[in-house]
């Protein structure tokens, strides 16, 4: 396995084709993304070529050794002819199929939606092409956790703030506000995805913005932001769990991994900054059944929390692709879900492992300032939180054997923080057209890689050539 502190390989490695590159999908303009780093490290180390779709030029995952390309582009995500045409070609620049791996909803969604048509070039799993929306819109799973028996958070769709506080007064204070489809952003740069309100004052400033206003701001149907209130449920040390997993065509999850989330930026309501791996064959146990009732195909990424008044593991958030934190979660055969998914979609067998336990994962640029917001609260002491740190095994950003992403998230950060005095971020303009741009790794091609290779044509397992026949 690979140390973020020596870079040295130690234990099994994985028999992955190297002959087939991956390509990580971002959609979503987030420079600070570092799960798409966790998979051009991953798949990087054994010998993949990996290339990524990325905002701009100078984002820190743009620094990694084992980046062979990038495109340069931010598409319109809506804008599905567009996207496929722009990934069409940066197939052909690769010249061979490729794993195509998306990390944000909206990439997870084009791809389920509308990815017949790239088939040809790249890929996927067949997932069916309304689930991951269902899924990924907050209040649709919750309409289909009640429909399928499983515990979650009482939730509603409320559109004014009388609605707000009637629904305050039935399941108390506080309550979390999400938004419904975060993958279509919250119209003012200062809402966040999840947030917590504590008070019925702080419900106000939610409904104030008219329904469609002329800034093409506001909450409602017409403006395509809705907000949803979550009744919250209390927490503490040890409720907040997530599982990740990968399912394959018979929507077998293998690996599955469960951890605990230590710390969230923000507190209790953002995402995870400090993750240990727990196994938790209960937990483990449920989610397969419900992965298994859904049909479900591919990476996924959920959140659950423990309710300590009926012993109960509510689901919060189902993100069908893969997760932030992933590369905490790491089996005895040296596999992760992004490695899982290569090893499937090429054919190659999946070997038997099992989740190594005790495992932590930290973000650099994030954990500070949620240890902040903890301490703030009176939930942790400072020497706590250096404590937490030992026995951190994976860092989002830091590693010995590829240090200059790490320095970029740095100075992205330093200058964000110039921004901020200023109310504003100063947004880059992204290409008109997509742009390539070689990565750091493609002066050093792994034996049996692209050059001069021929093409072909993608390959398939048996179970999914035959979900394509006419029955």
């Amino acid at each position: 396995m690979w140390s973020p502190s020596s870079g040295a390989a130690t234990g099994p490695l994985p028999d992955v084709d190297i002959t087939t590159p991956v390509v990580v999908l971002k959609l979503d303009a987030n420079v600070f993304h570092h799960g798409g780093l966790g998979v051009i490290r991953g798949l990087g180390r054994l010998g993949v070529p990996t290339y990524a779709v990325q905002e701009e030029a100078f984002t820190p995952a743009s620094g990694s050794r084992y980046l062979h390309g990038r495109w340069l582009w931010s598409p319109d995500p809506s804008d599905a002819e567009r996207v496929a045409e722009g990934l069409i070609q940066l197939a052909d620049r690769i010249g061979r199929p490729a794993v195509l791996i998306p990390t944000d909803d909206a990439g997870a969604l084009f791809l389920a939606e509308h990815g017949q048509m790239l088939r040809r070039w790249f890929l996927f799993p067949r997932q069916q092409p309304d689930l991951p929306r269902r899924l990924a819109d907050k209040y649709s799973l919750f309409e289909l956790c009640r429909q399928l028996g499983v515990p979650c958070a009482s939730t509603t769709m409320a559109r004014s703030r009388v609605e707000a506080e009637e629904f305050a007064e039935r399941v108390g204070l506080p309550v979390v506000v999400k938004l419904a489809r975060p993958w279509r952003g919250g119209g003012d740069s200062r809402m966040r995805s999840t947030s917590v309100v504590r008070t019925r004052d702080e419900l106000g400033p939610l409904y104030q913005r008219p329904v469609g206003d002329a800034h093409g701001r506001g909450y409602g149907r017409e403006s395509g932001i809705e907000l949803m209130l979550q009744e919250y449920i209390p927490g503490g040390r040890g409720h907040d769990w997530f599982f990740h997993g990968y399912c394959d065509a018979a929507s077998t999850c293998r690996p599955a991994f469960t951890g605990v989330k230590e710390r969230s930026y923000p507190a209790h309501a953002g995402l995870t900054s400090l993750g240990r791996s727990v196994v938790n064959d209960r937990l483990t146990g449920q989610i397969k059944r419900l992965l298994d009732r859904l049909s479900y195909r591919g990476i996924m990424d959920l959140d659950l929390r423990w309710d300590a008044r009926d012993d109960q593991y509510r689901l919060l958030d189902f993100n069908p692709r893969i997760g932030a934190q992933f590369r905490l979660f790491r089996d005895s055969a040296g596999v992760d879900v992004a490695i899982a998914a290569h090893l499937d979609l090429t054919g190659r067998p999946m070997p038997s492992g099992t989740q190594i336990p005790g495992r932590g994962f930290l973000v650099e640029n994030y954990d500070p300032l949620a240890a902040l917001g903890y301490w703030r609260r009176g939930e942790l002491a400072p020497w706590s939180w250096v404590r937490s740190l030992r026995g951190v095994d994976e860092l989002a950003w830091f590693a010995r054997d590829d240090l200059r992403p790490f320095g970029l998230m740095c100075m992205r950060m330093c200058w964000r923080a110039l921004e901020r005095p200023f109310g504003r971020q100063i947004r880059r303009a992204a290409p008109a057209q997509p742009r390539y741009r070689p990565g750091r790794a493609a002066a050093r091609p792994p034996d049996g890689a692209l050059a001069g290779t021929p093409h072909r044509p993608c390959h398939h397992s048996e179970r999914e050539l035959a979900d394509e026949r006419p029955r």
